[in-house]
């Protein structure tokens, strides 16, 4: 197994994951956008496969440098909503924290791929946490605080410790919630250190997985979810519906039965964002419609995540889910999961 991350468009000609005639020209999305490889993403990856679903979420392409209509280097509106550095309080009971701007692997669709990975503050300073807390201390309709980056499990068990226990001492803070890649592309850093730091017996410490294919779920992966679910902290999924990745009735099926065999709950399925140059990701909704009614009628309702688009400019999510409901108060008409319509003469 290759041990070194792989960050340069050198690095992935070197592992046979791009031509080196390509090299020369990722350089200019280099520039712009961060790359990061770890090893456990390229044993993932079937390089002889030039369509294979892993290699398209974190190889690099040219075509990132496109950008299309309609998309913004802060399409869900964070900066609008960010009432001091590494805070955004978008709705009215939670709170995210921004902890960090580095990832352990750089998504080619993420939405905040304009921000993470670059400059030289790519760590919340001090002072600035200092002030986020502040903030969250001073607003008491703030019941959740939602940990993200970033990945902030990139951080030390030390750091991490003292976040909890800091957000622990504020006693209106009833929900901690850690959203994270690192148990997919980086399981050994869930350590017994690690899981033992965000705990804390005054919270309901919460774990929010991005996961988008089966394949995601390796052994070590699935191991690492273990730990954190045997000591008492519920996993979540956040997927992102993605054309050439998992934007087909089996795939979506087999990933989401995949989580819930791992006990992992389906949270959010989400449309995927206006972010630049991630045109080649998104499907219509139209076709993410399809995909969920597949879905309910091939698989248990555990199965079944929320599908969802986040507004762009900050104005919460949508619920795109297909209804099942037609007609007014006295004829309605109802859907039933093979998609069959059936009458209903009740308000």
């Amino acid at each position: 197994m290759n041990e070194r991350v792989l960050r340069s468009p050198e690095a992935l000609a070197e592992a046979d994951l791009i031509e080196p005639e390509r090299i020369a020209g990722l350089e200019a999305v280099a520039a712009r956008y961060a790359i990061a490889i770890t090893p456990a993403i390229r044993d993932l990856i079937d390089a002889t496969d030039s369509q294979d679903p892993i290699a398209r979420q974190f190889v690099p392409h040219e075509t990132e440098l496109d950008t299309a209509s309609g998309e913004s280097a802060d399409p869900i509106g964070d900066e609008r909503h960010s009432p001091v550095e590494g805070t955004v309080h978008r709705y009215r009971d939670r709170a995210l924290l921004k902890l960090t701007r580095v990832c352990a692997v750089y998504c080619r669709f993420c939405f905040r791929r304009e921000s993470v990975g670059r400059g030289e503050s790519r760590m919340l300073s001090g002072n600035a946490l200092d002030a986020a807390l502040a903030y969250i201390a001073a607003h008491p309709e703030i019941w959740e605080v939602i940990m993200t980056g970033g990945d902030p499990f990139i951080l030390s068990p030390r750091r991490l410790g003292e976040v909890t226990a800091r957000l622990s001492a504020i006693a209106h803070v009833k929900v901690l919630r850690w959203h994270t890649r690192v148990p997919i592309v980086e399981p050994s850093r869930i350590t017994a250190k690690l899981v033992r730091a965000i705990a804390t017996k005054r919270q309901a410490t919460y774990v929010a997985v991005h996961v988008n294919h089966p394949r995601e779920l390796s052994r070590e992966t699935r191991h690492a979810c273990a730990r954190l679910i045997d000591a008492g902290i519920p996993l979540l999924s956040q997927s992102v519906l993605l054309r050439g990745v998992n934007d087909d009735a089996d795939t979506l099926e087999a990933l989401m039965r995949a989580l819930v065999e791992a006990r992992i709950k389906p949270y959010y399925l989400h449309h995927a964002d206006l972010a630049p140059g991630t045109a080649a990701f998104r499907t219509t909704i139209a076709e993410g419609q399809a995909l969920m009614r597949d879905l309910r009628a091939r698989a248990s309702g555990l199965c079944q995540p929320g599908y969802v688009l986040d507004i762009p400019g900050g104005y919460a999510k949508a619920n795109l889910a297909p209804s099942d409901l037609d007609g007014e108060a006295g004829n309605y008409r109802l859907r039933d999961g093979k998609d069959c319509w059936h009458s209903y003469p009740l308000t």
